[in-house]
């Protein structure tokens, strides 16, 4: 059998989705990237994006200097008060029947001036809403990155915790042959690295502004406007549009949620498995007073991996309506409008919280490096029939005579529960030495390359 002596001691130790305007889950996220898709901040980039065009307007040729004060010191009043300025737009929303019309409505009547004329001078609706979502987009992004660039460390701890505790590599749910749960959580360092790489790059997808008008030509207004609000938004101008910022680039957004929820649900799952009553090789932190079933006193649930694995099951399925969001007519229809206004924000705040909740399990997940030990043993030896197979074909037995012997000595092993290196000591067919046959069941050389894994994890967490 494997010996414990192989592993370092310190090893052994063993809401509602309706809740917030309709579309918000609260229950699902943090306060900062609740602040993001709230109401508030998107009516505040609303007042940014009017206010600096008017701004651009001034430079233009095109408003008075004294007209576009006003129009900023209006702004800015709602600005400090975004609350009252919902609160007022829902009230005339129920006339007009038309988010966009209601916000500038209650921004004229706070610049209440003559000057508000300038207000929206020039804009379709989309430049608003378009331009404050690229902006939304990006601010969850950000978040998103810093909880991935949290997470990552706390993986590749643990990966070095356990980089030399052997346990069994499974395919198709079978023991296949040894491994190290080092190497499991350094491969799962690696998946969340590359969703780190996606975010960084769908950031800049993402961080496109766009002021060209009903259609797209900038018929009323020039570029040069739409270049100064997408510099003083940190945003690029998009290249052409119609009435809209195209719906691919929202789509690609949905979908890097969606890949890092799959991941998520990848290693949930893992965990899951290995929590198995039959199994037990990890848990997750059970804390003082919790309780597992209201039926069943001595339950021990995964819950936290079955509530990443439901949750990814979500986004997911949100990617599929921004994947349909692609298709509208012409320059433009609202079949996407309200949609979006449902799984944009969801999606962000269940991604935040799902990448909080997966960091949280990773940093407690509990470990038993003995019970991978006994599991690794369970097999008789039979984990370690390709170095026999490969010892074989070395000493001059074609690979199919081989394939067959091995199989059937192992058969035989795991059918009577005799270890599979007395049988084949005993098989008078095996033409190997006791050195050979005692070097294909070391660890060790099952292992030997592992260290290039951690080299590689070492160098990407520095």
């Amino acid at each position: 059998k494997i010996a414990l002596h192989w592993m370092p001691r310190c090893a052994l130790a063993s809401r509602s989705a309706l809740a917030h305007d309709g579309s918000v889950i609260q229950r699902y996220s943090r306060p900062e990237m609740r602040a993001i898709w709230s109401e508030e901040n998107k009516l505040s980039l609303w007042l940014d994006i009017e206010e600096f065009a008017s701004e651009a307007l001034v430079t233009q040729g095109v408003v008075p200097k004294k007209d576009f004060l006003k129009i900023q010191k209006g702004c800015q009043a709602w600005k400090g008060d975004t609350a009252g300025l919902a609160a007022r737009q829902r009230e005339l929303e129920k006339v007009l029947n038309h988010d966009v019309i209601a916000f500038t409505t209650a921004v004229t009547e706070r610049i209440n001036d003559p000057a508000s004329r300038w207000l929206h001078f020039g804009l379709t609706s989309s430049d608003i809403v378009d331009t404050a979502f690229a902006v939304q987009m990006v601010q969850s992004i950000d978040l998103l990155i810093r909880d991935v660039e949290t997470l990552l460390p706390v993986i590749a701890r643990r990966a070095r915790e356990y980089q030399r505790t052997p346990c069994i590599g499974r395919s198709h749910g079978i023991h296949g042959e040894p491994t190290t749960f080092g190497l499991k959580l350094a491969l799962m360092h690696e998946e969340f690295s590359r969703a780190l790489t996606r975010f960084k790059h769908l950031r800049t997808i993402v961080s496109l502004g766009k002021l060209s008008g009903a259609v797209g030509t900038h018929a009323h207004l020039p570029p040069s406007v739409e270049a100064h609000v997408c510099t003083r938004l940190n945003l690029r101008p998009v290249r052409i549009a119609t009435q809209v910022i195209q719906r691919d680039i929202h789509a690609e957004f949905m979908n890097g949620l969606a890949l890092v929820a799959s991941s998520f649900e990848h290693w949930s799952v893992e965990f899951r498995h290995l929590q198995r009553t039959e199994v037990l090789e990890a848990e997750e932190p059970f804390t003082r007073g919790q309780k597992g079933s209201s039926a069943m006193p001595h339950k021990r649930n995964p819950i936290s991996s079955e509530t990443l694995t439901g949750l990814s099951r979500v986004l997911r399925a949100n990617l599929q309506v921004g994947l349909q969001d692609v298709a509208l007519w012409h320059e433009r229809d609202i079949s996407h409008s309200s949609a979006e206004r449902i799984v944009l924000p969801d999606s962000s705040l269940l991604a935040y919280y799902v990448l909080r909740r997966a960091t949280k399990l990773i940093t407690n997940l509990e470990v038993d490096s003995a019970q991978m030990l006994h599991n690794l043993n369970l097999t008789q030896g039979v984990v370690f029939s390709q170095p026999v197979l490969l010892a074989l074909v070395e000493s001059g037995m074609s690979r199919d005579d081989a394939y067959r012997l091995v199989q059937e000595i192992a058969a035989q092993a795991l059918s009577t529960k005799t270890h599979f290196s007395g049988l084949l000591t005993n098989d008078s067919r095996i033409k190997l030495s006791t050195r050979q046959l005692s070097e294909v069941f070391e660890l060790a050389n099952a292992l030997k390359h592992s260290q290039l894994v951690f080299d590689a994890l070492n160098s990407a967490d520095a």
